[in-house]
């Protein structure tokens, strides 16, 4: 295959790649993501990325592809596997393409993804996980995929990591959530409550066992943290469970811990790798 640049493009972040016979030769990280770069800005965003990386083709893959990105780009519905993502990528230009995300309706229930298609599906056609399997990518907004002969067929998020993110920063628990979060006893006490799934009493209860005394501070934000981690994934696994995790090691070891505690077990699985094989297979199918 001949080489190409792939862009994670997130809503903060962005990672480019060199890629060559699927292997990464030279990459970049920076803060140029697409809350932070203009719509008007795109053009000299890419030129500037193929004058460091090379002047290669081009895909573009995450929020790059949104209505806060360079042109909103419509879903693919799910079910859909890689073929059907590199059959909609959107043209910019003979050699620059956006990859056009997924979405998945099930009577009320809707949701959307951008990007972490790419390295769900990924991770299958780098043989990293079984062609049937659960995966899980926790972040700001936690995607729970479920994956049938190679395709996503139905996917939640959970708004998990905005929720610690906004408890901490905001309202009656901030005080007490300012101590590092720490995959330890009270980080499973917080697991075996949220399993409870009643959540907002749950919540409630942290201040209140600071203020008599029953709980030490220091715990409060592991606490929390294994409270909302604990209710999302008794929500979407049973017992006895295989679940995939693409994350960074500290946050995958947290949902580890907590699958590993509802009596299911994790798998960590190499996000990067996983994305540029999904990429590199998109590129693969569109050439």
């Amino acid at each position: 295959m001949s080489p190409f640049i792939a862009v994670d493009w997130g809503t903060t972040n962005r990672r480019a790649f060199r890629i060559e016979n699927g292997s990464v030769v030279a990459t970049e990280r920076d803060d140029r993501g697409a809350a932070n770069v203009a719509a008007d800005e795109y053009d000299a965003e890419v030129a500037g990325i193929r004058d460091r990386l090379g002047d290669l083709p081009m895909l573009l893959a995450g929020m790059v592809g949104s209505n806060i990105g360079w042109r909103s780009v419509p879903y693919v519905a799910a079910p859909a596997g890689l073929p059907q993502i590199a059959a909609a990528l959107d043209r910019i230009d003979a050699r620059t393409a956006i990859v056009p995300g997924l979405s998945y309706r099930d009577g009320l229930h809707a949701d959307v993804m951008r990007g972490e298609e790419v390295q769900l599906l990924g991770a299958v056609a780098a043989g990293l996980v079984p062609p049937d399997a659960l995966l899980c990518q926790p972040g700001t907004h936690c995607k729970w995929a479920t994956v049938q002969a190679g395709a996503i067929v139905r996917f939640t998020t959970a708004m998990t990591g905005e929720l610690f993110a906004l408890l901490r920063a905001h309202g009656v628990l901030s005080r007490q959530l300012g101590h590092p979060v720490e995959p330890g006893a009270a980080f499973l006490d917080g697991v075996t409550e949220g399993a409870k799934r009643d959540l907002a009493a749950s919540l409630f209860a942290i201040r209140a066992r600071g203020v008599l005394g029953i709980a030490d501070d220091a715990d409060a934000a592991s606490f929390a943290s294994g409270l909302l981690i604990g209710a999302d994934t008794a929500a979407r696994i049973e017992p006895g469970a295989t679940v995939h995790i693409l994350a960074d090691p500290a946050l995958g070891a947290l949902y580890a811990s907590a699958i590993d505690a509802l009596g299911s077990t994790a798998h960590h699985i190499d996000s990067q790798a996983a994305f540029v094989a999904g990429i590199t297979r998109i590129q693969d199918l569109a050439a």
